[in-house]
């Protein structure tokens, strides 16, 4: 996907939204549970069984009420790992399901990968050819090899963290570097050795007024800001400070869509909370 595709979606949905499939086992509505102990579910020419067809039924749901609303998908990995082969297949069905059913969605793995030379280039095919991600979330702590092998994908973005909305990332990613914060040299780094068309960073909405001094490093790429709604970060403050000529975000809600409800209209409570949330863009 280019930038300029992304932005025609931005234009075409007024939004910048991207949804986080962060989906816990035990958060999952009644009603998915129920309909899923009644037999295993064939979906995208593959028979799902046991917690895999209970987390892919609940995606497609959500994916489906949501998609009018939103031009991207963040599955937190860790929520998939955590249920052991069952959350992998469901991962693996889930991006197969907008592949098929909603091609124009930037497809996001949040993994937050941060390692160097062959197992770095083993995180990319992994998540660009053998999951068929758009992009993916990176750690770059180790330098600008953990980062190269991303790169090499044409039509693929590498997310760099760089300001998260977490208390303690002040920690060190605020640390002062001769006058400026250690954040800020990450980025300059960063667009070194890329380019807005394969390059994005993660800064959180708990942080939207650093988004000011921020574009004056990085004034064409997108930027993933994740913090709003559960988190406490402001939609609108976050494009007052951080949004370029060509929208320039991908602001993440996901505990604040996908569980607007647990009960049988979760599907219909995720598509309201997603139209409030995009209703922010433009």
């Amino acid at each position: 996907m280019t930038t300029d595709q992304l932005y025609a979606q931005v234009l075409a949905k007024k939004s910048l939204l991207c949804v986080g499939l962060d989906v816990d086992y035990n958060k999952l509505p009644e009603k998915i549970l129920f309909e899923c102990r009644r037999g295993d579910m064939a979906l995208m020419g593959k028979l799902f069984s046991g917690k895999s067809r209970a987390i892919m039924a609940f995606n497609k749901a959500i994916i489906d009420a949501t998609a009018p609303y939103c031009i991207a998908y963040k599955p937190n990995l860790a929520f998939y790992e955590a249920q052991g082969a069952d959350g992998m297949r469901a991962l693996e069905g889930t991006v197969e399901y907008i592949r098929a059913h909603h091609p124009e969605m930037l497809i996001i793995a949040d993994a937050k990968r941060g390692d160097i030379g062959n197992t770095a280039k083993m995180y990319a095919k992994t998540f660009f050819e053998t999951m068929d991600f758009d992009a993916v979330t990176l750690s770059p702590y180790m330098g600008t090899e953990t980062v190269l092998p991303f790169l090499e994908y044409p039509g693929k973005f590498a997310i760099v963290v760089a300001l998260s909305s977490n208390p303690s990332s002040k920690d060190f990613q605020n640390a002062d570097c001769g006058g400026h914060p250690l954040y800020e040299d990450v980025i300059t780094k960063m667009m070194e050795i890329s380019t807005p068309e394969n390059m994005m960073f993660v800064v959180g909405a708990t942080k939207a007024e650093k988004l000011t001094e921020i574009r004056k490093v990085c004034p064409d790429n997108f930027l993933l800001v994740p913090g709003v709604g559960a988190q406490g970060g402001s939609a609108e403050e976050v494009i007052k400070y951080g949004a370029n000529q060509k929208g320039g975000l991908l602001i993440n809600s996901s505990r604040g869509i996908i569980y607007a409800s647990i009960g049988d209209d979760f599907a219909q409570a995720a598509a309201q909370a997603a139209q409030n949330t995009a209703r922010y863009g433009l």
